[in-house]
């Protein structure tokens, strides 16, 4: 059915301290769970929705438009969207855009993502800011209250929950460089749900990328004899990861460059010993504001992450540099080994959507690279 001709019906969410708003269905009509989280950016909705860091979260979009200029095949960061619900105040079932590629409505139907529009947003991101992340149910298919308490009830806590290994790749697989920029530089990416955008700004800057599905080798890895190492965004707790903890530090003690972003940079911090925190809220935006400490100078950045390292931790551990933080919290943004060049920031340097201020972090990995003897 066509978004012209899909009616809006009654749709309600419910979270889990009992808290209630009522709307109009948009996307597909149904029921979905999820941790509910919010995110201010005011632009670049279909990089959001298809970011993996978002699987089984129920989204928030605290801009009051959403949809008006439909999607793209070319604005996205997975082959699906990835929230499991989305939540707006004011929704367009109709797109006004040169070269779309149709309707968000569409697009929502097509991977069966379950929304609610006609919300007051501000009045639910303000409740959610005050009392915490938690969990909430979106229903559009008149389910008793009380039958949607029960499922509620029953949906597990994003705090040790694994979740990567629903959104890797199952197969390894390559991606060549643009052919005019080929620098010969090999990087072996460990997909814990990576966006599209990190592989781009990689092959853009002629890296050839072999990219590892979670549950690799570290023989695998180094099979292809990489130059560096890059550990990918995702989603879940990044302390329910042993196996890949433990993969990781085998990977730090090749020597090799390596590169962790957001759940990547947590993974790299558990496996030199630092500890890592679920935040009371999360960061998620295309305009959060990062100081980077060793040059001095402030960024403007994307994120999307609900767990953070901790920083008492951070600070037990002088081998380990302290390189960003987050300017309105003062958590930890960015890490650095002193003894070797491996590094990682809590924040998207590819952005999509976002500011381009972090794209510089991967021409560091790519210098770290060539001025770096791989091990025999």
């Amino acid at each position: 059915m066509s978004s012209a001709s899909t009616p809006k019906v009654p749709a309600v969410i419910l979270l889990a301290d009992g808290t209630r708003f009522e709307g109009k269905s948009i996307g597909a009509i149904g029921t979905t769970s999820g941790e509910i989280a919010f995110n201010t950016g005011m632009y670049g909705y279909q990089e959001i929705f298809t970011d993996p860091s978002y699987h089984r979260q129920i989204l928030v979009m605290a801009t009051a438009h959403v949809g008006n200029y439909g999607v793209h095949a070319e604005e996205v960061e997975s082959d699906r969207v990835q929230i499991s619900g989305l939540v707006t105040k004011n929704f367009s079932s109709i797109a006004s855009r040169v070269g779309g590629n149709g309707t968000l409505q569409d697009y929502m139907e097509r991977d069966g993502v379950v929304g609610i529009c006609d919300v007051d947003t501000r009045a639910l991101v303000r409740h959610i800011r005050k009392e915490g992340a938690m969990n909430a149910i979106i229903c559009s298919e008149g389910t008793d209250e009380g039958e949607l308490k029960r499922q509620l009830a029953g949906v597990p806590s994003m705090e040790g929950l694994e979740l990567s290994s629903e959104v890797t790749c199952s197969e390894p697989y390559e991606v060549a460089p643009a052919t005019e920029k080929d620098k010969g530089l090999t990087v072996a990416l460990l997909d814990l749900g990576v966006k599209k955008n990190i592989i781009r700004c990689l092959t853009e800057r002629g890296c050839r990328v072999h990219v590892f599905p979670m549950n690799t080798t570290l023989d695998a890895m180094l099979a292809v004899n990489p130059d560096g190492i890059m550990l990918s965004n995702g989603p879940g707790d990044p302390g329910a990861m042993a196996e890949t903890i433990a993969l990781v530090k085998d990977l730090v003690e090749t020597g090799r460059s390596l590169f962790g972003i957001c759940l990547g940079h947590q993974v790299l911090a558990l496996s030199q010993g630092l500890k890592t925190v679920k935040m009371f809220n999360g960061h998620r935006g295309v305009n959060h504001p990062i100081k980077n400490l060793v040059s001095g100078k402030a960024e403007i950045t994307s994120q999307n992450h609900g767990f953070v390292v901790d920083r008492d931790s951070l600070d037990r551990h002088p081998d380990i540099e302290l390189t960003h933080i987050h300017l309105n919290d003062e958590t930890v943004a960015g890490i650095a080994l002193k003894d070797r060049p491996v590094f990682s920031v809590q924040y998207h340097p590819e952005a999509s959507a976002g500011p381009h201020d972090s794209r510089y972090l991967f021409d560091e990995f790519v210098e770290n690279m060539e001025r770096a003897v791989v091990p025999a």
